[in-house]
């Protein structure tokens, strides 16, 4: 059918009408006519008889009315889950944030002190009903459209509304923007629309303890808390938020409503936050509320936005800033010692529950002519709405012809209800000209080491069967996917697996100077059609070599032909190797020295030993093919060295020390992650590019890319649950009232569509250093200084590293205290942060005390090199546990934890980090997202050994790595469960070791298990307590 001409005008839409109107196109008069269905008159203006609503109502979600749609109210999600452990939420509060239970007012914020009202609470009943997320409510009238600036009337005002001031002669640009503010929810001073918040609503929480503290939450500047708009948890408990005044009709009319939501930073002008001051020295931490940390609220001006949508603001989980608000001028920034970065997660795990990223397959993508943004919810619709104003260079742009059409239903089309307008994380099918060529089919490259070492630790044997196993699993839905296996030793041994072959033939080749690849259409086979020669293949890889005693390794000519086979396409090439490489190109020698070990000569030992493989990484990523190394050795691997290919191609180090199949444990933790990883969607081919409002450029970059230019980031793959972090810096003043972030990801999915997922971030700006302090995310800020420091010690030394973590926080510390206290630059008893900083100190020294970057001449180089790996691509959602240990105490946990409750299975509540809290006679648990340590005393009741291990005594429990019985009694199931729930609460492919530690048991391993309580002295490592009294000298040493 052959979509109808329309013009501009037909294609404008009108906002939502009064009762008793229709709108009907009038083909003669080129516009909308408006009929009174009562009378049947008909009028071209815009009907204003109707009133005005009441407060609390908004804009309808569905009307529509005559031919076009109305402007729509938010997009209905499913059920928010924790971002952490995928529990049940509860719908997002209309802040875009989700409840959370009651807390008390903070002690600088209780009603009656100067600044604020002091009003008795009032039953909740007494409260205007506030629809809930996706109810409908009313939309107020507003001039027509298209009518002049000069033939514009101010609604009359209603009682108890005061009179606007007089408004300036508006311009036709002012105008629109005029219309944009109503669209936003504005109406001549009627009220602010509730612009705060973020997105998507998906909690930054780890777990939800049992016994859980409700009167210590998260610290929101400003408001004491974060707040329930929606009146969901708050209304359902009967409390009133806490600096909030009740409504209770003290304050009439649309002005009382407009007042109290000035109140909440909501209305009118936006309201100074309110930086709370705390004393860290003696000041007792609760993990329970670092596990639970939200990122301070995001204050947006009133109409910064014309969405109401709760996903109008990114969530943290996919895009977070250290700061969320932005210094106006780059002297302010540097004044406040914060450093600026956004932290991006573009692709990360979905939970059962979480939203799915809406998809826009009308291949209509709207973006401006100069800066190249997407069309977001923070653009302004202009000229009657045939215009759309970037919200980063504020140039004007025509609004797509197809923008306001349905290409399903061959209808028109609500604009207001596109994803793009409504949701801050989006993804478009890329039409044809976002394509050097058609998306390629993956291709999976296994490279495969069969050498003695290889054969005998059970690697190739659990490689080749859960390959087997996965083979159905692995992305495959337009059956275009190819793969082949190159098994490594002195040679290289192909397989060829032409189509209709059952059995596999092997071709060796030994020149590994000048690499050639033997019948290369029968070696790289679609996984379908070959599908039962790769099963007979994998069936028999280990036996074909079992008898083998090639200590040899070629990787790097292994990865030489696997670059061969695919250059020509992309692809992802997985090298899976139990032995240094030794032969041929790329061969390394042993240099693993431990008298080099915990000296400045150590860092050599954190960096590429040739060069080679970082040159084919580069080769590697300029031809889309990305490399993941899983790294298995009982002796030195070179990590450092073998991680460098994905960390320029976009990939992912994996590393099993002492890996051993015949122990299932092993085996297991190898199968799970290898298996999960090859089964999960990635996007390939990919580059990334993050785009701000003027007067902001990215600076810095951190992360497994490579970039292609000043600020083009190349990945020839995405793995889920893979973090980045970007240095921001200001080069001109900020004028606008706040700033936009957008990051852009084009890429292929390896299901055959490119598409471009676009994140977007609106953060006020701010020329007060205190809105700097008190918008800290300190989650995202531990995450930026964790990858500096791991960058820092690659170039120079760990001690140098170290130190910068260390006068990086002295910094923060000290002109803090300089510009928020009364004691100024003068020496204090005290160590002064803003409340939303208070974790920050413990979490530096908990990446002090870390194996990346700890002091020690006992850790080997290649666990530290790998820990260093995760430091720098890890989510913040797996960072901070990795940094900041969780610690359960199991023996007298509460009867209900390890049982299944509403949010799932429930867990005990956090212990502070320290071995003050283990007892002679108790079982607990320490976990750190990679490792899970069960610490039982020595006094440990026969009993109780007896119902967790199934062994008589604790003299006879065997400490290690081990697996948990499931028994039949009610604390082993219990015990089990949280076990089970920590692993799977925890987003990407880690599985967990367990090992149980006995008080009194092997020293290595207990104090392994101990050097995780990171509040206690460490070798030459302060406990807590020190470590924020060495804080405080070096503040009061040092003149800020």
């Amino acid at each position: 059918m052959q979509q109808p001409q329309r013009t501009a005008s037909q294609s404008l839409p009108h906002p939502p009408l009064p009762p008793g109107w229709r709108a009907q196109w009038d083909p003669t008069a080129g516009r909308h006519a408006f009929i009174e269905q009562a009378t049947g008159r008909s009028q071209f203006n815009f009907p204003l008889s109707a009133p005005l609503p009441p407060p609390g109502q908004g804009r309808p979600l569905h009307g529509h009315h005559g031919a076009r749609a109305s402007i729509s109210g938010p997009i209905s999600s499913p059920p928010i889950h924790n971002s952490f452990n995928g529990q049940y939420r509860g719908p997002p509060a209309a802040g875009g944030r989700t409840p959370i239970p009651p807390m008390q007012p903070h002690p600088q914020q209780q009603p009656g002190q100067p600044g604020q009202q002091q009003q008795q609470p009032q039953p909740r009943s007494n409260m205007p009903p506030i629809p809930p997320y996706g109810a409908a409510s009313a939309t107020p009238p507003i001039a027509e459209h298209r009518q002049s600036p000069m033939q514009q009337q101010p609604p009359p005002p209603q009682a108890g509304m005061t009179s606007p001031p007089p408004a300036p002669r508006a311009s036709r640009r002012q105008y629109a923007a005029n219309t944009a503010a109503y669209i936003a929810g504005d109406t001549s001073g009627v009220g602010a629309p509730l612009t705060s918040g973020h997105g998507h609503s998906q909690s930054q929480q780890f777990f939800s303890p049992a016994s859980h503290d409700p009167n210590s939450q998260l610290f929101t500047p400003g408001g004491g808390g974060a707040q329930d708009f929606s009146g969901g948890a708050a209304a359902a408990q009967g409390f009133q938020q806490p600096g909030i005044p009740p409504y209770a009709g003290g304050q009439p009319g649309v002005q009382g409503m407009t007042n109290q939501f000035g109140q909440m930073g909501l209305g009118g002008q936006k309201q100074m936050q309110v930086v709370s001051s705390t004393n860290l020295i003696g000041l007792p931490l609760n993990p329970a509320e670092m596990m639970s940390m939200s990122p301070p609220e995001i204050r947006l001006p009133p109409n910064a936005s014309f969405s109401q949508s709760e996903t109008r603001n990114s969530d943290p989980s996919y895009q977070r800033s250290t700061i969320n608000a932005v210094p106006t001028t780059n002297s302010l920034l540097t004044k406040s010692k914060l450093p600026l970065a956004l932290v991006i997660t573009p692709y990360r795990s979905l939970k059962p529950g979480d939203p799915e990223v809406p998809v826009v397959s009308d291949t209509v993508i709207a973006r401006c002519r100069r800066c190249r943004t997407y069309i977001n919810p923070y653009v302004t619709f202009i000229e009657g709405g045939q215009r759309w104003k970037c919200c980063m260079c504020n140039l004007s742009n025509e609004v797509p012809q197809l923008f306001d059409w349905d290409q399903e239903k061959n209808q028109p089309a609500d604009r207001y209800l596109r994803a793009e307008l409504n949701s801050s994380i989006v993804e478009f099918v890329a039409p044809t000209e976002y394509m050097v060529r058609p998306p390629q089919p993956p291709l999976y490259i296994f490279i495969i080491d069969v050498s003695y070492s290889a054969i005998s630790s059970g690697m190739v044997a659990t490689a080749a069967r859960t390959l087997l196993e996965s083979l159905d699993r692995i992305p495959n839905d337009d059956s275009r996917t190819k793969i082949s296996i190159i098994a490594v030793d002195s040679c290289l041994h192909f397989f060829s697996l032409p189509t209709g072959a059952t059995e596999p033939s092997m071709l060796v080749v030994g020149d590994l100077d000048d690499v050639f690849l033997p019948k290369p259409s029968d070696i790289l086979v679609n996984l379908v059609e070959a599908k039962a020669a790769i099963e007979s293949l994998l069936g028999r890889l280990s036996d074909m070599f079992k008898d083998t005693h090639n200590t040899g390794n070629a990787l790097g000519g292994a990865l030489q032909a696997a670059f061969k086979l695919v250059s020509h396409v992309g692809g992802k090439v997985i090298a899976l190797t139990a032995t240094l490489p030794n032969v041929g190109p790329g061969a390394l020698k042993n240099r693993e020295d431990s008298k080099m070990l915990g000296t400045a000569k150590e860092s050599t030992l954190l960096q590429a030993q040739t060069g080679f493989y970082k040159n084919f990484a580069i080769e590697c990523s300029r031809s889309q093919v990305s490399v993941d190394m899983w790294l298995f050795s009982s002796a030195y691997t070179d990590v450092a060295t073998l991680s460098g290919l994905p960390r320029y191609t976009g990939g992912q180090t994996y590393f099993y020390p002492s890996f051993n199949a015949a122990r299932s444990e092993d085996a297991l933790k190898f199968a799970h992650e290898f298996g999960t990883v090859i089964a999960d969607p990635i996007a390939l081919e990919a580059v990334m590019r993050v785009r701000a409002s003027k007067g902001i450029r990215m600076s810095a970059f951190h992360g497994n890319f490579f970039v292609r230019s000043t600020d083009l980031l190349s990945l020839a793959a995405v793995p889920m649950d893979q973090s980045y972090a970007i240095e921001i810096q200001i080069e001109d003043p900020i004028s606008a009232p706040f700033v936009v972030f957008q990051t852009a990801v084009l890429h292929t999915t390896c299901y055959g569509e490119r598409r471009i997922r676009v994140i977007t971030t609106a953060l006020p700006t701010t020329s007060s250093i205190s809105e700097l302090y008190g918008g800290v995310d300190t989650i995202a800020l531990a995450t930026l200084l964790a990858d500096k420091a791991v960058e820092r010690s690659m170039q120079s030394k760990l001690e140098d590293a170290r130190d910068a973590v260390v006068n990086k926080l002295v910094d923060i510390l000290g002109t803090y205290k300089a510009t928020m206290t009364s004691t100024g630059s003068g020496p204090s008893p005290q160590l002064v942060v803003s409340e939303n900083m208070k974790f920050l100190p413990l979490l530096m020294l908990g990446l002090l005390k870390h194996i990346g970057l700890r002091q020690s001449t006992m850790i080997p180089a290649d666990l530290r090199a790998y820990a260093q790996a995760l430091l720098t691509t890890l989510p913040s959602q797996l960072l901070i546990p990795y940094l900041h240990p969780v610690f359960y105490s199991l023996h007298n946990m509460p009867k209900d934890c390890g049982t299944i409750g509403d949010q799932g299975v429930v867990l005990p509540a956090p212990l502070p980090l320290s071995a003050e809290r283990l007892e002679r006679h108790g079982l607990f648990l320490i976990e750190d997202g990679q490792n899970i340590f069960l610490w039982l005393g020595r006094d440990a009741v026969p009993q109780l050994v007896l119902d967790v291990f199934d062994v008589p005594s604790y003299a006879e429990l065997r400490g290690g790595k081990q697996t948990l019985p499931v028994l039949e009694n009610a604390f082993s199931q219990r015990v089990n469960a949280i076990i089970g729930k920590v692993r799977e609460a925890r987003r990407g492919p880690y599985y967990a070791h367990l090992y149980v530690v006995k008080e009194d048991g092997e020293a290595a391993m207990r104090q392994w298990a101990l050097s995780l309580l990171i509040e206690d002295r460490m070798d030459q490592l302060p406990s807590y307590n020190q470590w924020l009294g060495q804080l405080k000298d070096k503040v009061n040493d040092k003149s800020f």
